[in-house]
């Protein structure tokens, strides 16, 4: 594990996630009714879980409005999200100012350009493989997995497992 990432996500008490691309794949499957549909992974849902049974904030931020985002984050009692939104940082800005956390134990998991700003303001920034270039450079840490296929359960893990929680492990075997 990267040490600098280690210390980085040891601090964090916030993780705001991005969506398409992020919790998903990022491809959007539109009907014939212009309904649109989103894939996000399982794996994800239960470490978004156990980062909140470990007493961490977390909170998603995107400029999807697509109720299959909303729908998401009820079913997986997610208090914080924020839809529709063109300027990511002043709306995490607003979100981090209501819990009461601080810039740097903050964490942003995002795959895109308008994630930047965040990257550059939080202290532990995380983006995932198949993020341009422009968007990595600016990251302390990429998942192996990707966006849509458990990036954001990967995250939560290092986080957990460097801030000590058994709760991401598997519980000790018995002697």
């Amino acid at each position: 594990m990267p040490t600098e990432a280690l210390n980085r996500a040891r601090r964090v008490r916030l993780l705001s996630c991005d969506v398409d691309g992020v919790l998903t794949d990022g491809r959007i499957y539109v009907d014939d009714r212009g309904h649109e549909m989103k894939a996000f992974s399982a794996l994800d849902g239960v470490g978004l879980n156990l980062l909140a049974r470990a007493g961490i904030v977390v909170a998603w931020i995107t400029g999807s409005a697509a109720p299959a985002v909303a729908h998401r984050a009820r079913g997986l009692r997610i208090a914080h999200v924020v839809l529709d939104v063109t300027d990511k940082l002043a709306a995490w800005e607003v979100l981090r100012a209501q819990v009461g956390v601080a810039p740097e134990d903050c964490a942003h998991i995002g795959d895109d350009l308008p994630d930047v700003p965040l990257f550059d303001a939080c202290g532990f920034a995380v983006t995932v493989p198949h993020a341009p270039a422009a968007v990595r450079e600016h990251a302390h840490y990429v998942t192996a997995r990707d966006g849509g296929f458990g990036a954001v359960r990967e995250l939560a893990e290092f986080i957990l497992a460097a801030q000590g929680s058994t709760l991401a492990g598997v519980p000790p075997r018995a002697a």
